[in-house]
This record gives structure tokens, C-alpha cells and sequence, in this order.
């Protein structure tokens, strides 16, 4: 290796001790990791998956729950999942903000004349995560409560919001999902999502509650799908709504929402 080599590699070095925080790494560790994961997590359970050790861990962990990012889990179960305050945080942001302010009142008429919950998702890494929400004003619905979070590959909204990504988006996610799904699960949700961004919508059971239909519609910027609005929809008998109704209310809000946006931005 010649001098010049050597240099510019201590240069790397010394530039990587300078920029380095340990005590913020693992507290951004921590929050990463349990953001992926989904489901509380023990210390003894991070300590493993990041490669540290419970002693490296236990001091942050507690800082985090006092400062209200974490909690441990209120139904009694181990470990510690995320609170929704680094959600508020990113809400607060100016082009969050104004997608909410434009989205709930839309989505309010919405709830009103079909009797049906709506929520509005954003896309977080290779996550959904719900973003508002309208409960119906019916004695039952169903809803998703905001801060809920998910991979784009399990989910209806994933569908539209990666179908309708530019290339340059898409292939930035690709890894991030392929870390965390198989091949072929990836390569089902890809044509699933081509296919959901020909229809301009998505109708579909939801892979997870039983009697609830997703009615999913993306609000367009320039550059895809800023967001999806969803109504998870459950059959009333008291009600005559059909699922094509609510579709194609879905996208009269949708555009109303982004010219919205897109005339705030001029």
C-alpha cells in the first residue's frame, strides 16, 4: 500500500472516531430495531438481535422510556414497544402537517355518508404507517389506530404506494424489503402491485381481520403516491354501500386531496 493510501485510510479513520457517538448510536439501534420488529421486544431480546450486551443496552433503555419514546407494554406482556412520540415529532414537519390538515375533513365527509371508518397511510422505510384517522360515526366500525405500522409487503396499502413509486423509489425499497421477506413473497407483492396500479385501486380481504375488505385509493404527487387513503370496510345490514361506491368516492377525495396539495405548493 503506498503512503498516499495510507493516509487518506487514517484520514477514513480518524474522521469516523471524530463523527462517532456510541451512546446515540445504540439509542438509534434500539429504536430502529423496534420499529422493525413490530412487537414489544425484552432488553435481553435487543441485546441478541443487535449483537450487544444486556449491560450495554440497560442504561438507554431506561433513558428512552423516561424520555417517552419507549414504554413497556401496558397488557402485561414482556418487553418494550415504541410510543407514538417520534410519530408526533415527524408529523409536525410542514409537508405531514399540510397533508393532514387537507386530508381529515375530506375524510370526515367521507366516514359521514358511508357510515365507514377511513384512515390516511404514509410510507415510513419500507413501512406503512398510519398517519390519521376518521372513525365511523356508525354504533360499530372498525379503525386502525394512528402510529400503527407495518412492512409495505403485508399490507393492501404497500400495494398501491409501491406500485405507484417512480423507479428510483422502488429500488431503493427493494433491498430494504428483500432484508426482511423471502424472494417469492417479494416477487407475489411486485406483480400484485403492477396490477393494483393498472386498476387505480385496491379492493381486497384483509389478510388479517376476518369480515374487513380494504378499499384502498392513493393521493398522487409528482413523484407517485404521496399517500393512500383506506377505508376498512365491514358489511352493515342496516346499510345498502356497495364496494364500488365507496371506490369511487375514494377517488373523487383522492383528487380533491392532491390538487389540494399541489396548489398549496405553488
Amino acid at each position: 500500500m503506498s503512503n498516499l493510501e495510507l493516509h487518506a485510510e487514517a484520514v477514513v479513520e480518524e474522521n469516523d472516531r471524530k463523527y462517532r457517538a456510541p451512546a446515540l448510536e445504540k439509542g438509534l439501534d434500539i429504536l430502529e430495531l423496534l420499529a422493525r420488529h413490530g412487537t414489544p421486544m425484552t432488553t435481553s431480546q435487543m441485546a441478541v438481535t443487535l449483537g450487544r450486551s444486556v449491560s450495554e443496552l440497560f442504561r438507554m433503555v431506561l433513558a428512552l422510556e423516561f424520555r417517552g419514546y419507549i414504554e413497556s407494554c401496558p397488557d402485561g406482556r414482556d418487553g418494550y414497544s415504541l410510543t407514538n412520540k417520534l410519530f408526533t415529532l415527524g408529523i409536525a414537519q410542514g409537508s405531514a402537517r399540510s397533508l393532514l390538515e387537507t386530508a381529515l375533513p375530506v375524510m370526515k365527509d367521507i366516514a359521514r355518508e358511508f357510515g365507514q371508518s377511513c384512515h390516511l397511510v404514509v410510507p415510513s422505510g419500507d413501512q406503512i404507517v398510519v398517519v390519521g384517522r376518521i372513525e365511523s360515526p356508525m354504533d360499530l366500525g372498525f379503525s386502525v389506530r394512528v402510529g400503527y405500522r407495518r412492512s409495505l409487503v403485508d399490507t393492501n396499502s404497500g400495494l398501491m404506494l409501491y406500485g405507484f413509486a417512480s423507479p428510483e423509489s422502488q429500488a431503493r425499497w427493494l433491498p430494504q424489503l428483500r432484508a426482511s421477506s423471502d424472494a417469492e413473497r417479494i416477487e407475489i407483492f411486485i406483480q400484485k402491485s403492477k396490477a393494483a396500479a393498472q386498476r387505480g385501486y385496491v379492493q381486497s380481504a384483509s389478510e388479517f381481520v376476518e369480515g374487513v375488505t380494504d378499499l384502498c385509493v392513493p393521493i398522487l404527487g409528482l413523484n407517485g403516491a404521496t399517500a393512500v387513503i383506506n377505508v376498512p370496510f365491514i358489511s352493515i345490514r342496516a346499510q345498502s354501500v356497495t364496494h364500488e361506491q365507496v371506490i369511487e368516492r375514494l377517488k373523487v377525495a383522492a383528487r380533491k386531496i392532491a390538487d389540494a396539495l399541489s396548489n398549496e405548493g405553488r
